[in-house]
């Protein structure tokens, strides 16, 4: 075979090319920055290769003296440790450990793992003991007391490893606890022990890994023990099947429940045969699950308050509120300190307020708090009958609204109490009494929808020129309402700037989640939760991921006065992304801007991709056959569902949805909003249950809980992004970092469930 010499150019030609680029390829791969180690470890991790990991090892080389490098081989290690390449972790997780002595535990844990899983060395490997005396908590802590355990175990003394998780059991996970407690136990034949360990794993956890393999542990110490198995206890088998009803696997709850009921007797019998009918109930099938109720035939014990509770939701199911009553009834005259029949109280009197019968839920309300003045649900109730008589202007309200105040003073209605006292007392003239009212709700309910509301009425001429009543001022001065909340320390401790400078290193080395944890581990033990929170959403790519983390870490922020934090926290739990296309399109259709970012922000906390229980789609959460009516109104031609997740175009569709709907309820924003979660022909019937005097009036009449807070929410939205935003903003402390209030880019489609409307 000849080759001619213009083809032996093209080869040679093409051979050089490729050497270049592979040249070129390592040259850049020594020469990557340090803030790309994070995309280099990141794509190495989803999709492993030997390119992948050879540029990991030549940026680790070319950072050899610097903390760059070792983050490079400390991923290098981790990854290896995934891949099960255990000698290479090891080495290079050596390597790294000089160089990061901030992360030191994390070095140690994975180290010890790594050596652990590659059989190297008997006994605990000495990272652990070393681990055990760092001085700092570390959110590797319980993972580390089941690998001390679990190297142990493997070197063949069960004893220590049972120590060892004694010791500190119980902050360890579980159920990988109790599962490695009963194979520690197992290995010493202490059978005993081992079988009741297997059996809280088998029982407690039915829903995970290792009940399964529990099950075949339990199944051969069965056939070894004999008769000295210790039988599991008919608590265990019913918190079984109570598992299965709790993960909402209903079919194997009530298969569960059924196959237990031999085994049972007595009270536990009865309460499995129960649970038969609920799991059916729960499932959806409420006739067939009333006709089984109704088949029981039980002794007078829980099992029967329990089974009398299910015969009155089924009715109440079954829209036959005269049986609910008679069956709640009963439950009073044979059960009347049972928590079915308080459950069963509760839930009938809701039904009734539904339907707007106070003469009927009132007493049932009452019942609850009288009988049961402890339970968590008692100051709800008595809201219920205290609001009842204001609205209906009974002589009473004032004694009940008062008394719920003193009862209650940490419940939530608390401060809806003071406002209506403080209404109350404005309608007989008494400024000096509702002055003082409406001054300690916004004092201690600093962004609450009623401190929006009382600062309002305190900027009435009448009330400006008022001094507050001593007599009211020494009645709340004597409700122990809670600690005053202390301000709000700006400068980080040394455990704040420790665990913030630890997830940055873990960011830096592209462990995103790590970090994430990191900073909640902080935010829970030794650090400042708000400036941890403002941390973990200065690395989020998203406006509405920021607001997430800052929500979860700092739950209490609408007690924070705002002057306490610096404009950047309250921008990062009150963001505006998207503001251009927000404030035209509210313009265009004559809405206030701050009312349309408040009603995003508790739609869909501005994620552009969000999709509800209800299939309602992106920032405004519009239903796609609503959207398209709307689209083809607006001229919008080849309407796809696809485009409500499109922030432009949802934002004009939006902003026109709730433009008309606004018309239809002539500029009134409460019965707008109410209608904008709960439907027109809800708030339609609503309104007409009494003559309201105001607004808020309404809406506390409102009996759905979700959208009662949702209007008081949105509203209170409102306020705060108008104070940030408006002209009064300047007036707020200044920034401390870099603000992002752009999010151009859709994200995953988020498919949390909105939650039900529930009375």
């Amino acid at each position: 075979m000849t080759i001619s010499v213009c083809s032996a150019r093209t080869i040679l030609a093409r051979f050089i090319k490729r050497s270049l680029v592979l040249a070129a390829g390592v040259a850049l791969a020594f020469q990557l920055p340090a803030q790309d180690l994070a995309s280099l470890v990141k794509v190495y991790r989803e999709t492993p290769s030997v390119a992948r990991r050879t540029q990991l090892e030549q940026l680790a080389a070319s950072h050899r003296n610097d903390q760059t490098g070792a983050l490079a081989q400390f991923a290098l290690g981790v990854t290896s440790i995934e891949q099960k390449d255990y000698p290479r972790a090891i080495q290079t997780l050596k390597t790294a450990a000089a160089g990061l002595p901030k992360l030191e535990d994390y070095v140690l844990y994975y180290l010890a793992l790594a050596r652990i899983e590659a059989n190297s060395g008997d006994g605990v490997p000495e990272e652990l003991v070393r681990f055990g005396a760092l001085p700092g908590a570390s959110p590797l802590a319980h993972k580390a007391v089941l690998l001390r355990a679990k190297a142990s175990l493997a070197a063949k003394n069960a004893a220590e490893s049972i120590r060892i998780l004694r010791e500190r059991y119980a902050g360890l996970p579980q159920p990988d606890a109790d599962f490695m407690m009963a194979t520690a136990y197992a290995a010493i034949s202490d059978y005993t022990n081992a079988a009741g360990y297997y059996q809280r794993v088998y029982f407690r956890y039915p829903d995970t890994e290792q009940a399964a393999q529990a099950a075949a542990a339990l199944s051969s110490l069965r056939g070894a023990m004999g008769s000295e198995y210790p039988p599991a206890t008919p608590a265990q088998m019913l918190e079984r099947g109570d598992r299965w009803l709790t993960v909402r696997d209903y079919a194997r709850a009530r298969q569960e429940f059924t196959s237990i009921i031999p085994q049972l007797a007595g009270l536990e019998r009865d309460q499995a045969r129960v649970r038969v009918g609920v799991a059916q109930y729960l499932d959806g099938d409420v006739r067939a699950a009333l006709r089984y109720f109704e088949s029981l035939d039980l002794a007078r014990s829980e099992a029967e308050a329990e089974r009398l509770h299910y015969v009155a939701e089924c009715h109440r199911k079954l829209d036959d509120h005269d049986a609910m009553l008679v069956t709640v009834s009963r439950l009073g005259r044979d059960y009347p300190e049972s928590q079915w029949r308080l459950k069963s109280l509760v839930s009938a009197a809701n039904s009734f307020l539904l339907r707007n019968r106070a003469d009927v839920y009132e007493p049932l309300y009452k019942a609850v708090y009288e009988k049961f003045p402890s339970d968590a649900v008692a100051p709800y109730c008595h809201w219920k009958v205290a609001w009842s008589a204001y609205i209906q202007r009974r002589d009473d309200a004032d004694e009940l609204l008062r008394e719920h105040v003193s009862r209650y003073p940490t419940d939530v209605k608390s401060s809806a109490a003071m406002y209506f006292l403080g209404r109350l007392s404005e309608a007989r003239k008494d400024f000096r009494a509702a002055r003082a009212y409406f001054t300690k709700i916004a004092e201690l309910y600093p962004n609450y929808y009623y401190a929006m509301l009382a600062r309002q009425r305190l900027a009435e001429a009448k009330l400006v020129a008022a001094t507050p009543s001593e007599k009211v001022v020494e009645f709340l001065n004597g409700i122990a309402f809670g600690e005053r909340r202390a301000p709000v320390e700006r400068e980080p401790s040394a455990s704040t700037r420790l665990r913030t400078e630890r997830a940055r290193l873990l960011t830096t080395a592209g462990f995103d989640d790590w970090a994430e944890s990191e900073l909640r581990f902080g935010a829970r033990n030794d650090g400042q939760p708000h400036l941890l929170a403002m941390e973990l959403a200065r690395t989020s790519p998203s406006a509405y991921q920021s607001l997430r983390y800052m929500k979860s870490l700092v739950p209490d922020y609408l007690t924070t006065p705002i002057d306490e934090m610096p404009r950047h926290f309250w921008k990062l739990l009150f963001p505006l992304p998207y503001e251009k296309d927000l404030v035209r399109n509210a313009k265009l259709q004559n809405l206030d801007p701050y009312v349309v970012a408040g009603l995003i922000r508790q739609e869909s906390e501005f994620n552009p991709a969000a999709v509800s229980r209800k299939s309602a789609l992106g920032l405004t959460q519009i239903m796609p056959a609503t959207g398209r009516q709307i689209a083809r109104r607006n001229g919008v031609r080849r309407f796809r569902n696809s485009m409500l997740f499109q922030p432009a175009t949802n934002l004009k569709l939006g902003s026109h949805y709730l433009r008309a709907m606004l018309n239809e309820w002539n500029g009134k924003w409460e019965e707008t909003l109410a209608s904008y979660n709960a439907g027109k022909a809800r708030v339609s019937e609503w309104v007409t249950w009494n003559s309201f005097q105001e607004p808020a009036e309404f809406v506390e009449t409102i009996p759905f809980t979700e959208t009662r807070e949702y209007v008081q929410s949105v509203l209170r939205n409102a306020a705060i992004y108008r104070r940030l935003y408006g002209t009064s903003a300047a007036a707020l402390p200044s920034t401390d970092g870099p603000e992002r209030n752009s999010d151009t880019k859709p994200r995953r489609a988020d498919k949390r469930k909105r939650p039900r409307a529930v009375s």
